[in-house]
């Protein structure tokens, strides 16, 4: 589904990310392991097109993507979903949802601005689309309430449903269980176990080791940049190099 081929790009004279390659398959989730600094961040913002690469390629369907710009590869199928709450204020939650699921639409700017009645059938389809898709991470009953009077943990389904919205293929989380309570994270993995099921090819980032490792199908390890590590969660529970480059030496961390 998706394929990241020598991936690199400096900051200066030094590299977030080098020579980077991993193969993600349609219903994998593979989980991105790596301290701070590693480059973790770093690599999706190149998956999702908003960095450019100093070498390398990604392709998805085994398609190069590496000539199209964000929006083009959210049309494409890449959705992310970050760290930092991104969502709009002032505005309500199946609002929210529907900015993400604009890409599914086919008006123009003029049709809008004249609300012509495919604008309008295509407004009412993708506030259906909304509505289903905040029943998904469970969310369906608060569609009129606005976004900005949820905590954080809905927050975080809330910026879920929105990529979800667009109908990726493939779906970068960055940390998205940070800060979550313990009951949010169990309800946000759920979530995913859904999403994987379903076919979708997910990447995550996560902190909580134990979380990533309960999910995870392969994990990549990152280190300056650097993939030192690939394998499944057992092997890398298992690998020396893992264990002291991001875990400190010691192997009790890993649980």
């Amino acid at each position: 589904m998706l394929g990241v081929e020598g991936l690199s790009r400096r900051f200066g004279g030094i590299y977030a990310v080098r020579e980077v390659r991993l193969q993600v398959e349609q219903g994998e989730l593979r989980g991105v392991l790596g301290p701070n600094g590693a480059g973790k961040s770093t690599l999706f913002h190149l998956i999702a097109g908003h960095l450019s690469p100093d070498g390398g390629s990604v392709r998805l369907r085994g398609e190069s993507i590496d000539r199209l710009g964000p929006a083009q590869r959210a049309e494409a199928g890449i959705a992310i979903v970050y760290q930092n709450d991104r969502i709009f204020r002032g505005m309500t939650l199946r609002e929210n949802v529907m900015v993400g699921a604009h890409c599914r639409a086919r008006h123009g700017f003029f049709a809008a601005a004249l609300r012509t009645p495919r604008f309008r059938r295509e407004e009412r389809e993708l506030a259906a689309i909304a509505d289903a898709v905040l029943d998904e991470v469970g969310l369906g009953s608060l569609a009129d309430r606005f976004a900005d009077a949820l905590p954080l943990g809905q927050q975080r389904s809330l910026q879920l449903a929105r990529a979800l919205a667009a109908s990726p293929s493939v779906l970068l989380l960055d940390e998205p269980a940070s800060g979550l309570r313990a009951v949010e994270r169990q309800r946000f993995a759920a979530t995913i176990q859904k999403l994987r099921a379903r076919g979708v090819a997910i990447l995550l980032i996560e902190h909580d080791v134990g979380l990533v490792t309960s999910l995870a199908d392969r994990i990549t390890v990152l280190d300056l940049g650097t993939v030192i590590a690939e394998g499944t969660p057992a092997e890398i529970r298992a690998n020396p190099e893992v264990i002291a480059a991001y875990l400190g030496g010691s192997e009790d961390t890993l649980d």
